[in-house]
């Protein structure tokens, strides 16, 4: 797996990225509707158990997990070691993806007090909606995810009376009609690339672009896969790293993890001053088979 990806031309050819499969994968043909219902339930069951973002953890608390599990992926998570710091879970859910974007790119923005940065997602956001309405979307169905995620925006930025703390900024991250937001976002970025995109989408579904996006982008609890990232980094311009946690063997001899920057297309970049400029991603998310947590680098 390559560590970037270069932004793309509507006429370059596809660039898939393969993301690793769970150790249970092979076995889907043989599920029946009944195993699969059970499996379904016993996940959101304990999906509930867990809150929609938790605390910062320290690194060691993931290899507590693993000490009596495979011995690649406690050598892996020491890799991981080397470079982060710290782990903030999600609830897997289904929406973990969208949540740990959400939450790193406010928290970002919070630390940052980059108002440029601000201004330039509001204009990308706003071409969204206007996407979506040249799709014929009601404004009803999306309005609200919009107004959340730009009034988050606002209030993150301090000095003014409806400006919130780090610790505001969690808790309001914990309440679902904060933390699930992103998906309309992303609909409209596919739809409005459908030919990039059509060639991945019938690999994945086989389905249409329209129907992919109505099935498995904008309903909540649907997981997110490489056409959905590539997506939200390209409407809002913001690079996007994955680092991924899988028990993949190595090469070359020794341990290493993949990851992998989805990077949006030229002249998107944030605070970008040249089409050329490239800028390290300030998200981080770790990718475990079926689910997204947050990484904080060193």
């Amino acid at each position: 797996m390559q560590n970037s990806k270069e932004p793309v031309s509507e006429d370059r050819e596809i660039e898939s990225v393969e993301f690793p499969m769970s150790e249970f994968d092979g076995c889907n043909n043989f599920w029946d509707d009944d195993i699969m219902h059970q499996k379904t339930s016993i996940q959101y069951e304990e999906a509930n158990k867990v809150p929609f973002l938790g605390d910062k953890e320290p690194l060691s608390s993931l290899a507590a997990e693993y000490q009596s599990g495979s011995p690649i992926l406690l050598e892996k998570i020491k890799v991981l070691e080397e470079q982060y710091a710290a782990i903030r879970r999600t609830r897997g859910d289904g929406n973990c993806f969208f949540r740990g974007f959400m939450f790193s790119y406010l928290e970002h923005i919070l630390e940052s007090q980059d108002q440029h940065e601000v201004d330039r997602v509001k204009e990308n956001v706003e071409k969204s909606r206007k996407a979506l309405q040249t799709l014929g979307y009601p404004e009803l169905t999306f309005e609200d995810f919009f107004s959340l995620f730009l009034e988050e925006l606002d209030c993150v930025i301090q000095g003014k009376e409806t400006s919130i703390s780090h610790e505001e900024l969690v808790l309001r991250s914990r309440d679902q009609s904060i933390s699930d937001y992103g998906e309309f976002v992303t609909s409209a970025a596919v739809q409005k690339r459908s030919e990039f995109f059509e060639p991945f989408i019938l690999g994945l579904s086989n389905t249409t672009v329209e129907q992919f996006c109505k099935s498995y982008v904008e309903p909540m609890g649907e997981e997110s896969d490489h056409v959905h990232i590539t997506a939200l980094s390209d409407a809002l311009g913001v690079p996007i790293r994955v680092v991924y946690l899988d028990r993949s063997s190595c090469d070359t001899g020794g341990v290493s993890v993949n990851h992998h920057d989805f990077m949006p297309v030229d002249g998107d970049l944030p605070n970008a001053s040249g089409s050329s400029e490239k800028k390290n991603p300030f998200i981080t998310l770790l990718y475990r088979p079926g689910h997204y947590d947050i990484l904080y680098p060193k």
